[in-house]
């Protein structure tokens, strides 16, 4: 049984487009499976002047597609919902909100309980912060809690920054930091195989993985985010958070309860212990590309939005090394991109080959050598698992070929597994830390890609370098053919 959580949650952002596609929807889903009822209110805040009704109407709209489970549900939900038009920048704006925040948690017996969700840009995340606890808009009989969106600043040290503003209101256990990317079912899945299967988990180490690869693809290229993207580029608005949230996962120790604390505490363990390259090394370790025209689509160069001489990278693809008993010259390596092949999440862990391959034939001309076994994990849009073996192939003599043993999840499971954002909201609201990135996390991955990220500065591209439908530039390919490796996932394989 559901158990009902009690809060008044401040959306700061309430009419963006985040807060309209994803925020309410996951609202709607927990008051649907009870998570929400009765004692939980919402106000919205922007600088667009709107009635309550408006806003509600609005709510109504963004869940329209939706399918209620009882008559009139979504009107009954948009009652729980409210606005205030704000400048964040304004001291006395402040104590309006806190007038409006008593009203509505005396109204819907919220008990004090409060969450402040930020979704709008990063420059005010300290001056909302800094203002919500002068202006006394935290209570001392509940929880105040601090949901926060990415990006967590630009580099190591306005992230410092950020957390610095930050954390002269709230403590590091009342802040959240969204990665949505942790809130997949799949990624979710990593801690449940490897700690759950004492048949995984034993040979989850460099003496029997040869190397274990992480791809998130994108089909599409910027859209509507040419902007943003231009000035952010795919080694900070990817590989920093998601990717190295992913990375923490599969390189962690097992914790010693699966708890929000013991979980961090491995992840950070696990952070501390990644090779911080020199500017040589991540030359040789790093590759960027940048998407050309093709299939009828423009060159990012020619996207709305986007500087015409921009050296902004719209793929990576690197070299992971960490320096600990367990992956000691095991090398992680990982690629994202805009406009590839198709888009899929998944992460394929390569078993080294038995020491002595008994089946090979020396007198045939065939290459008859054993595959590697392959466990891979399919976060999206399929979710589940694969592992690759060697079987004799049916018929007459002796050869040998990979099968696969395959787990997908069903369409009735995915409809039961919550989105990411529903999850993630659950999850705050029970003050439940294990599926978001605390500041040590943030900070050893911003000091990681730093050293990238100044090198790429200095340096000069060489872009256009990938056509759209490719999986990147050849280089992505190179950084593994001298290590003697493929990537699993290639195309026409």
């Amino acid at each position: 049984m559901a158990t009902e959580n009690k809060a008044v949650i401040t959306l700061f952002g309430a009419t963006g487009d985040l807060a309209k596609r994803k925020l309410y929807t996951a609202l709607f889903k927990l008051y649907q499976k009870g998570y929400l009822a009765d004692h939980f209110a919402l106000l919205g805040t922007s600088r667009r002047p709107l009635t309550d009704e408006e806003f509600q109407q609005i709510v109504r709209e963004s869940i329209s597609n939706i399918p209620e489970t009882e008559d009139g549900q979504a009107e009954a939900f948009s009652k729980h919902f409210f606005y205030k038009s704000h400048d964040v920048t304004k001291p006395e704006h402040y104590e309006i909100l806190k007038q409006r925040l008593a009203e509505l948690d005396e109204q819907f017996g919220a008990e004090g309980n409060r969450l402040f969700y930020m979704s709008m840009a990063p420059q005010f995340f300290g001056t909302i912060a800094l203002n919500l606890k002068k202006q006394g808009l935290l209570t001392d009989n509940g929880f105040n809690r601090l949901v926060i969106e990415k990006p967590f600043g630009r580099d190591f040290e306005s992230a410092k920054k950020l957390n610095d503003e930050l954390s002269q209101t709230f403590s590091e256990n009342q802040i959240f930091r969204i990665d949505h990317y942790l809130g997949k079912e799949m990624v979710q899945n990593i801690q449940a195989l490897r700690f759950g299967n004492t048949m995984i988990e034993s040979l989850w180490n460099n003496r029997y993985i040869d190397n274990i690869q992480v791809t998130l693809s994108e089909k599409l290229g910027v859209e509507e985010r040419a902007g943003y993207y231009d000035q952010s580029g795919a080694l900070r608005d990817m590989v920093q958070n998601h990717i190295m949230q992913i990375v923490a996962q599969l390189a962690m120790e097992q914790p010693v309860a699966f708890t929000d604390a013991d979980v961090r505490v491995e992840k950070i363990k696990a952070l501390r212990s990644l090779r911080l390259y020199t500017p040589s090394e991540a030359a040789a370790n790093f590759v960027r590309g940048q998407y050309d025209a093709g299939d009828g689509t423009n060159a990012y160069r020619h996207e709305d939005g986007v500087d015409p001489e921009s050296g902004t990278e719209t793929f990576v693809a690197a070299k992971l090394m960490f320096d600990n008993y367990r992956w000691s010259g095991v090398p992680f390596y990982v690629r994202t991109g805009k406009k590839l092949a198709d888009k899929f999440t998944r992460i394929d862990v390569v078993f080294k080959k038995p020491l002595i391959d008994i089946f090979a034939n020396p007198r045939s001309e065939s290459d008859q050598s054993l595959n590697s076994n392959v466990l891979t994990i399919f976060v999206e849009p399929n979710s589940g698992f694969a592992i690759q073996l060697n079987a004799k192939r049916a018929g007459q003599g002796f050869t040998t070929e990979p099968v696969d043993l395959r787990f997908l999840q069903s369409d009735s499971d995915k409809k039961e597994s919550p989105e990411p954002y529903e999850r993630l909201f659950h999850d705050a609201l029970e003050g439940n830390h294990t599926n978001f990135a605390s500041w040590a996390e943030i900070a050893y991955a911003w000091k990681f890609v730093d050293v990238i990220r100044k090198l790429w500065d200095i340096e000069k591209p060489q872009f256009p370098n990938y056509t759209p439908g490719s999986m990147g530039p050849a280089a992505s390919d190179e950084l593994l053919d001298r290590d003697g490796r493929k990537w699993v996932y290639r195309l026409n394989h």
